[in-house]
């Protein structure tokens, strides 16, 4: 199993950046569509399509989720977690030996670069505001 994890200041941002499929490419630039996962967020017991880079769609099945964590099934071999904690976010990958370390070694530092994408978006976005006046 291999972990990454970097530091995030705004997680209440970072969550919905995370979760809902159709803010993926607001940083993750190579996700060009997402499909059949749920909406807004992903849901549990999905399966759909997530296509990177413009190539042929790969398939994905959301096998798990929680307050602040989802968790799916790539290509029916690579497990990933995804997850927000108040002060990080983090992907755990998990694959047969030999795939986890192949890509570990090609992927790994593409998803260190994508949570620090994802980390700095997140920080970048506005908190909401309230408008109005009580009562009014």
């Amino acid at each position: 199993m291999l972990r990454y994890e970097v530091p995030c200041a705004a997680p209440d941002a970072a969550w919905p950046l995370l979760a809902q499929p159709a803010r993926w490419h607001e940083w993750a630039p190579h996700v060009r569509g997402a499909w059949g996962l749920g909406e807004p967020e992903v849901e549990e017991g999905r399966s759909g399509f997530v296509r990177l880079a413009g190539v042929v769609p790969v398939p994905v099945e959301i096998i798990n989720k929680g307050e602040r964590s989802w968790t799916w099934r790539v290509g029916g071999v690579v497990t990933m977690d995804h997850v927000v904690t108040p002060d990080a976010v983090a992907i755990t990958l998990q694959a047969p030996a030999p795939l986890e370390r192949a890509l570990g070694v090609a992927y790994g530092p593409v998803i260190r670069t994508l949570l620090r994408r994802l980390s700095r978006t997140a920080r970048a976005r506005p908190r909401p505001t309230r408008t109005g006046s009580p009562g009014g």
